[in-house]
């Protein structure tokens, strides 16, 4: 077993105090940003934030479905980590000034992958797949808050 890192990032036309509130709206607009990847989202507690509980399914692959209850903090100004209680998945929202009206927002996920064979294609493949699905939703939040 081995960790596994997936991240992307992107240079958004907006301040980065807008850029992070939207990231942060767990209650209505961080499910619009989601692909069809992603069911049965739920905001169980809070809903801004840090102090947020929100569950969601991902359709990782079309085998594996990944049931999700994401714990919400905020250890850092302009950054959100989302701890997943039903594994070792964390992942990690940065919102930063990139220049004058921009801000650069960069997502990291890691993970505890399997062992062997499974593994080893975990490695290779899962990340690629998981930054497909984050610039996806990169792209979502640059349109809603252009």
């Amino acid at each position: 077993m081995g960790q596994v890192y997936a991240g992307t990032e992107r240079v958004l036309d907006a301040e980065p105090e807008r850029v992070f509130d939207a990231l942060a709206d767990y209650q209505s607009t961080r499910q619009s940003l989601l692909p069809a990847q992603y069911s049965e989202y739920e905001v169980r507690e809070g809903g801004k934030g840090a102090g947020t509980v929100v569950h969601w399914k991902l359709q990782a692959t079309e085998s594996r479905v990944r049931d999700c209850l994401l714990s919400v903090t905020e250890p850092s100004p302009g950054r959100l980590v989302e701890t997943d209680a039903n594994s070792s998945m964390v992942t990690t929202w940065t919102v930063t000034p990139a220049g004058e009206g921009k801000s650069k927002v960069t997502v990291e996920a890691t993970w505890t992958g399997a062992s062997g064979i499974g593994g080893f294609f975990e490695r290779k493949f899962a990340p690629k797949g998981l930054n497909r699905l984050h610039d996806e939703v990169l792209g979502r939040l640059a349109s809603s808050v252009a």
